[in-house]
């Protein structure tokens, strides 16, 4: 059991109650990877039913807090409760041409931009996004406090995660698969014996260590 309470409504309450219907919360996974895309997602849970959505969502946490069998279980469970929901991507190329922030943040918008309506505001784990017109509103730790947050986290890392293990049966022998393109000493291992490929991010330090 985790140590933090679970994430709650009250951010999204507030919202519904001021009249803003659709509310989506934004999360990412894979940004501090060497290899593979940023994911990003975008959930919409229905209004008016707090207590009862909460106690249907009562497993959803932080995707960092649960175990890949949980986040497995629990992403199913979103898909089916919420209003919409939709993952964006930035790959490696756009990640090293732009930067991990501006590539994260354009992975948001093109999640965004698949929702069928326009949310009314958003809720976003730490960051903000300049290049879209909506209310927003950026929370630290938004994963850890907000439902729609931590739910969209979820969705993020298991959809990259499958990625990833789409990526190790194309890309055999760097242990994709197992640890998600994350910087392990199996990966590094890997680096250096057969050299990154264009998945691999060439601007981030271990990667450029092996060019």
């Amino acid at each position: 059991m985790s140590r933090f309470p679970p994430p709650g409504l009250e951010r999204e309450h507030a919202l519904w109650g001021n009249g803003a219907g659709l509310v989506a919360g934004l999360d990412e996974a894979g940004r501090g990877a060497w290899a593979g895309p940023v994911a990003a997602a975008a959930v919409v849970l229905p209004a008016g039913e707090d207590d009862a959505l909460c106690s249907r969502l009562a497993g959803v946490r932080d995707s960092k807090l649960m175990t890949h069998l949980q986040r497995m279980r629990w992403a199913e469970v979103i898909r089916l409760e919420a209003l919409e929901w939709a993952v964006g991507w930035a790959s490696a190329e756009e990640i090293d041409e732009m930067g991990i922030l501006p590539a994260t943040r354009l992975a948001m918008q093109r999640a965004l931009e698949q929702l069928a309506a326009h949310p009314h505001h958003l809720l976003i784990d730490a960051l903000r996004l300049p290049a879209v017109d909506l209310p927003q509103t950026p929370l630290v730790h938004g994963d850890r406090i907000c439902l729609s947050i931590a739910a969209a986290s979820v969705l993020a890392k298991t959809c990259r995660d499958a990625r990833l293990v789409e990526l190790d049966a194309q890309l055999p022998g760097y242990g994709l698969a197992r640890h998600k393109g994350y910087g392990t000493a199996i990966h590094r291992a890997a680096l250096e014996k057969l050299g990154p490929t264009p998945q691999h991010r060439r601007s981030y330090a271990p990667v450029r260590a092996v060019l």
